[in-house]
């Protein structure tokens, strides 16, 4: 289940690393992700584009305590508009890399349900 929560974030992802371009956006307003009733503060940027067009979401990818309104941000999009754009981080991890502790748990309990399942001759279980 959670694999599948997952895989529409990485496809947009793997869609923005194949085909995305990026560009500069300014920041218009900073949003602390705990005045939304959140927990942890991950902060939420409004930002317009290079005409000063509002983007239409917010952007929470380069977007930190430190960053004000005015500052510019770095935002990859898909020219033919089928995901949404999304900030740029400088971590240098591909998109499917949120993938692989599911995709692993996924075969570990594949794997344990096989072995579990199978019967093994009445010899090897010793004498009763």
């Amino acid at each position: 289940m959670c694999l599948a929560l997952q895989a529409p974030q990485a496809a947009a992802g793997v869609v923005l690393a194949e085909r995305g371009r990026v560009e500069s956006v300014v920041v218009t307003s900073v949003d602390d992700g705990r005045a939304a009733g959140g927990r942890h503060a991950r902060y939420l940027c409004s930002v317009t584009d290079r005409d000063g067009v509002p983007l239409t979401i917010r952007i929470w990818r380069g977007c930190g305590q430190e960053t004000r309104p005015g500052d510019a941000l770095a935002v990859v999009y898909d020219p033919e508009g089928r995901v949404p754009p999304r900030g740029v981080t400088t971590e240098g991890h591909g998109p499917l890399r949120d993938l692989a502790p599911w995709g692993a748990a996924l075969i570990a309990a594949t794997v344990t349900a096989v072995v579990r399942s199978y019967r093994l001759p009445a010899f090897l279980h010793g004498p009763r």
